[in-house]
């Protein structure tokens, strides 16, 4: 396992509701942080193909007869797509881990989703969004307790969410009980509604921030940038301009005891954010602070938690036949034992 190695965070424009030309625009992001000697490089959420704007800006009878609706279908990646392989391949061959914000589809349905890839090319994750916020729920379905895991890599314990995922303390809570060390906060831009506090860069900065510190871990917080383009497509309306705007790119990097570790770039500005891991800091902070070991009061609360993967429909075969081979193998050895 490395302990010290740099990683990066994207900040960019997506290609919008353009499937083909994101998955490129992925690769030669994915190459240049390789590159620059990156071990593992961030995306926003939503990164393909781009954050579904139209739902804070409209209805969601507009957003169908828009046909923003099916372009969005079309231009959602499902993992079993030979395109998603060129992803995973460029990974391979930078030999860079990638945590991809994508809007997965799954037969009929859309999932806000990261797709967590090791330097050899291999799938170490995908996650979906455990609750889509607010609006959000008019288009993407809900993640299950199997989507809130930190995984062992080669860059030690490796985790991510998305967005408002980082304001609830019990999701906090679940990441912190597992040994976090590395965690990926996928934002997209801070461009809309900026009016409210709550929706803006410098409280949603804050979260990431704040995470740091309480899970005593390093923070990767990748966010996008809304082109001009898109903002031209999605502002058929005077009054739409009053709600969204061009730039709201604030990615950023914080170390395990919220120190930010690079300079951020103009919210307008495309770019790469670098900075470098030491995972021994890690185990410093949580000495001093450990929200799910040493510095917890499990005789006052307790957090019960269910990570078990639920689909709608569940599929025994595998199961039965699992638990038939086990029954064998016992009555085999029983057997055996008896002679």
């Amino acid at each position: 396992m490395l302990t010290q190695y740099k990683v990066a965070a994207v900040q960019a424009a997506p290609e919008f509701l353009n499937l083909d030309a994101g998955i490129q625009k992925t690769i030669r992001f994915i190459k240049e942080a390789s590159k620059a000697g990156a071990k593992l490089v961030a995306f926003p959420e939503l990164w393909l193909t781009g954050y579904p704007w139209w739902i804070w800006l409209d209805t969601p009878a507009a957003a169908v007869a828009s046909g923003f609706i099916s372009r969005y279908y079309k231009n959602s990646l499902s993992y079993d797509d030979p395109r998603a392989k060129l992803v995973s391949d460029a990974a391979r061959e930078y030999n860079i881990n990638v945590v991809l914000g994508l809007s997965e589809r799954e037969n009929g349905s859309l999932y806000i989703a990261q797709w967590l890839i090791n330097s050899q090319g291999e799938t170490i994750a995908q996650r979906r969004k455990l609750k889509p916020t607010h609006v959000e729920r008019t288009v993407f379905g809900e993640g299950d307790g199997s989507d809130m895991a930190v995984h062992d890599s080669e860059l030690g314990r490796l985790g991510a969410l998305n967005c408002w995922e980082h304001v609830l303390p019990l999701n906090k809570f679940i990441m912190f009980s597992q040994n976090e060390q590395i965690h990926v906060a996928s934002w997209p831009s801070f461009t809309t509604y900026e009016f409210s506090s709550g929706m803006g860069w410098e409280v949603n900065n804050a979260v990431s921030r704040s995470y740091a510190v309480e899970g005593a871990c390093y923070v990767i917080a990748p966010s996008a940038v809304l082109s001009q383009i898109m903002l031209d497509e999605l502002c058929d309306k005077p009054e739409k301009h009053e709600l969204i705007s061009v730039g709201g790119g604030h990615s950023v990097i914080y170390g395990p005891s919220g120190e930010a570790l690079c300079e951020k770039l103009d919210p307008t500005e495309e770019g790469i954010l670098y900075a470098e891991v030491d995972l021994d800091t890690v185990d410093i902070c949580k000495h001093f602070l450990d929200c799910a070991g040493h510095y917890s009061r499990p005789d006052v609360y307790q957090l019960v938690f269910d990570g078990r993967r639920k689909r709608i429909v569940a599929d025994e075969t595998k199961e039965v036949i699992s638990m038939k081979a086990e029954e064998q193998e016992g009555e085999s050895l029983y057997e055996s034992t008896e002679e």
